[in-house]
C-alpha cells in the first residue's frame, strides 16, 4: 500500500469520474436489504457483488449500509464471518471497512415482529446520515414460493417513509412460475403491491458482458446491417451446456426441468411473432443415472436436455429456424450464440465441405467473439481451410476487470434503470409460448429419451439441427488464445 493513504480515499480518487457520470442523479442514503441473507444465493452472489460495487467506489461508506435478513440466528459479526469466507483475496482493511456496513436481523418472512424490527433498524442509519433522501432496495434471494408474503410485509411495514423523497425497489429471483397461469398468478400478487416500475426480475444472464455487447455490436458496425437477415443468416442456434448433472438438487430440478429452469428463462429473449411449437421440431433427453437421485421419482419423465427450434414469423426471420439448446452432463461447459451463414455461392474453391461461416459469441467460459472464416492454407498450393477472426476477452483486455452479471444489475437497480430485467408483459410472452409444450411433457405426451453423461447428449437433437439447416464443421475446433 502506497503513501499510507486509506481504501476509500484510493477508490475515490481513482473512481470519482465514473460515480459522478453513473450515480450523479442518485443522492440520499441507500439501504440494500438482502432477505435470505443465510442461504448460499445471497452468500455466493449477492454480497461478493455489493463487495465488488463497494470496491470499485460505486457504493461507499456514509452513503450506503447493508442489511442481512434471515431466519436463522445470527449476530452481525457471524453473518459477516459467514461472507467473508466468499470472499478470499480481498484486502484485509479493505474487506474490514465493506464488512462494518453490514447490520443482521432475524425475523420469520410471514409475520410483521420481525419486518417492524427491521425497518426500525433501517429507519435508525437513515436518521443517523441526516440525508434528505432515503432509498431503499430489498433483493430477495428467497424462493419464489414466499414472494407474495415477503412483498407484503415489505409493503407493509418497510417502504420509503412518505415523509422523506427516495423509492423503494424489489428484486425478485427466477424462476418466475411454472407456466403461464402460475406466472400470472405470481405476477398479479406482486401487481397489487408495487408498481412495474418497483419490480426487478433479475435474470443474470441479461447482465453478462457479451450480452450487452449483441446490441453496440449490431448496431454500432456497419459491416452486420446487410448481413443480419434471412437473405444471408441460415439458421442460429443459442447453446447453454454443462458437464454436471442435478448433483443434489435433484428433487429441486425435477420440479423444473431443463426448459422451464434454462430455456424459458434464460435462452429465450426472442419473443415477438414466434410461431407454436411443433412438437417433431423438439428433442428431450434425460441423462443416465439422473433417476439415482433419491429425491428423484422413480418414473420421472423431466427432461435434463432439451433442443427447441422456433420459427419467427416477421420479415427479417421468416424461415430462419432458432435452435435452443440446453443440457446437463454433457461433454462440455459452455454457454454461445452460433449465427451460421448461408452457404458462398458458387465454390469456386472446392472449400464447401470445410464449413459455413458463423459468427460465434461465447458467453462462457473464455469470453469471446469469433468469426469463423475460410482462408488459404499457407504453402504453395491453392489449399483451403478454415480459421478464426478473434476477439477473446482475456487476450485483448489483459488488464480490465469484467463485472460479474450480478453488479452490473445490482447497480442498474440503485439507478433506476430497467432495460436488462425481464417485464411482466416479457415474462408473459416467453410463457405463452412454452407453456402448452411444458403441459404435453407433464401429461407425458412428449416423453425424453435417455443419453449418456459425458456426451453430446442425444443423437436425435444432432439430427433434429441437421434436418432444419444447421451444418457442423468437422475438423475444425476454436482454441481460446493464451499469451504463451
Amino acid at each position: 500500500m502506497s503513501g499510507g493513504s486509506s481504501p476509500s480515499s484510493r477508490r475515490n480518487s481513482s473512481n470519482s469520474l465514473s460515480r459522478d457520470l453513473d450515480l450523479s442523479s442518485e443522492q440520499g442514503c441507500l439501504s440494500i436489504v438482502v432477505l435470505g441473507a443465510s442461504g448460499d444465493l445471497a452468500k455466493k452472489k449477492t454480497f461478493p457483488a455489493l463487495y465488488h460495487l463497494f470496491d470499485q467506489g460505486f457504493i461507499q461508506s456514509g452513503e450506503v449500509h447493508i442489511f442481512g435478513y434471515a431466519r436463522s440466528n445470527l449476530s452481525d459479526d457471524g453473518l459477516r464471518e459467514r461472507i467473508s469466507g466468499y470472499l478470499k483475496g480481498a484486502p484485509e482493511e479493505e474487506l474490514s471497512e465493506f464488512l462494518q456496513l453490514i447490520k443482521y436481523v432475524s425475523g420469520s418472512y410471514d409475520s410483521g415482529e420481525g419486518f417492524e424490527k427491521l425497518n426500525k433498524t433501517i429507519s435508525e442509519y437513515e436518521a443517523s446520515s441526516k440525508s434528505e433522501s432515503y432509498r431503499r432496495l430489498f433483493y430477495l434471494a428467497l424462493p419464489p414460493s414466499v414472494y407474495p408474503s415477503v412483498c407484503k410485509m415489505i409493503r407493509t411495514y418497510c417502504m420509503n417513509p412518505s415523509s422523506h423523497p427516495g423509492w423503494t425497489r424489489v428484486i425478485v429471483e427466477k424462476p418466475f412460475g411454472k407456466d403461464l397461469d402460475s406466472a400470472e398468478e405470481l405476477s398479479s400478487q406482486l401487481g397489487e403491491l408495487f408498481e412495474e416500475h418497483q419490480l426487478y426480475r433479475i435474470d443474470h444472464y441479461l447482465g453478462k458482458e457479451l450480452v450487452q455487447n449483441l446490441l453496440v455490436l449490431r448496431f454500432a458496425n456497419r459491416l452486420f446491417l446487410p448481413l443480419w437477415n434471412r437473405d444471408n443468416i441460415d439458421n442460429i442456434q443459442i447453446v447453454f451446456r454443462e458437464d454436471f448433472g442435478t448433483e443434489g438438487r435433484g428433487g429441486y430440478f425435477d420440479q423444473y426441468g431443463i426448459i422451464r429452469d434454462i430455456i424459458q428463462n434464460h435462452l429465450l429473449q426472442v419473443l415477438q411473432s414466434v410461431n407454436p411449437i411443433k412438437p417433431e421440431e423438439v428433442v428431450l433427453g434425460q441423462y443416465d443415472g439422473y433417476k439415482d437421485d433419491p429425491t428423484v421419482p422413480d418414473e420421472s419423465n423431466t427432461p435434463t436436455f432439451a433442443s427447441v427450434v422456433l420459427r419467427v414469423h416477421n420479415e427479417r426471420w421468416e424461415g430462419v429456424p432458432f435452435i435452443l439448446k440446453a443440457g446437463k452432463a454433457l461433454n462440455s461447459r459452455k454457454a454461445e450464440v452460433r449465427v451460421q451463414f448461408k452457404d458462398v455461392p458458387g465454390d469456386i474453391f472446392r472449400c464447401k465441405k470445410q464449413g459455413r461461416n458463423e459468427f460465434v459469441i461465447r458467453l462462457q467460459p473464455s469470453e469471446a467473439m469469433y468469426m469463423k472464416v475460410t482462408v488459404k492454407k499457407p504453402g504453395l498450393e491453392m489449399a483451403t481451410e478454415q480459421s478464426e477472426l478473434d476477439l477473446s476477452y482475456g487476450m485483448r483486455y489483459q488488464n480490465v476487470k469484467i463485472p460479474e452479471a450480478y453488479e452490473r444489475l445490482i447497480l442498474d437497480t440503485i439507478r433506476g434503470d430497467q432495460q436488462h430485467f425481464v417485464r411482466r408483459d416479457e415474462l408473459k410472452a416467453a410463457w405463452q409460448i412454452f407453456t402448452p409444450l411444458l403441459h404435453d411433457i407433464d401429461d407425458g405426451k412428449l416423453k425424453a429419451v435417455p443419453y449418456q453423461p459425458g456426451s453430446r447428449g442425444p443423437k436425435e437433437a444432432d439430427e433434429l439441427s441437421a434436418r432444419v439447416g444447421y451444418v457442423q464443421t468437422h475438423g475444425y475446433v476454436w482454441i481460446p488464445p493464451t499469451l504463451a
